[in-house]
């Protein structure tokens, strides 16, 4: 009996927790960030296509929970496929006002049309250490890719989004 009745509760948990997977997720932001770019580097084409690498020299970020530096020394690495479009692969840290440091690989694709960028949107996954800032390892999250103002110099800002 006691099994049935452990049974049936778990059975319940998952109906619960069934029942509140079925509702749609929401975006709630996070941060921003300026990350400043160095001058590209063209390797060439690969068997994968055309290779792009651009040097993260640092930034800035800021949101309601979390604000700082970007680490100079990443790098944003693209590849140029057969239909125009880049893929990209940006690694690189943050540190946050109070010390902490948080690595970013930030993925996406970068198409144009018609001489312009069409809407990038990235997917960030967060390495952060135990403690305040952890829950950027917790979640999933959704950017926004776009060239910076020309106020920033060669940059691109980015905006996250956590999906609740």
């Amino acid at each position: 009996m006691k099994v049935t009745l452990a049974l049936a509760g778990l059975a319940c948990g998952l109906v619960a927790v069934s029942a509140s997977a079925q509702e749609a997720p929401t975006l709630e932001f996070a941060f921003e960030e300026i990350v400043t770019l160095g001058e590209v580097t063209v390797p060439g084409d690969t068997a994968q296509g055309g290779r792009i690498i651009i040097p993260i020299t640092g930034g800035t970020f800021e949101g309601p929970a979390i604000k700082g530096t970007i680490v100079p020394g990443g790098w944003d690495y693209q590849l140029r496929r057969a239909d125009g479009c880049n893929e990209v692969k940006a690694d690189y840290f943050l540190k946050t006002d109070d010390g902490v440091v948080i690595n970013v690989v930030n993925t996406g694709v970068i198409c144009m049309e018609g001489g312009a960028m069409k809407p990038v949107r990235t997917h960030p996954v967060f390495e952060a250490p135990r403690g305040k800032y952890e829950w950027l390892s917790q979640v999933a999250f959704v950017g926004t890719l776009e060239p910076a103002p020309p106020s920033a110099g060669s940059a691109v800002k980015i905006r996250f989004y956590r999906v609740r």
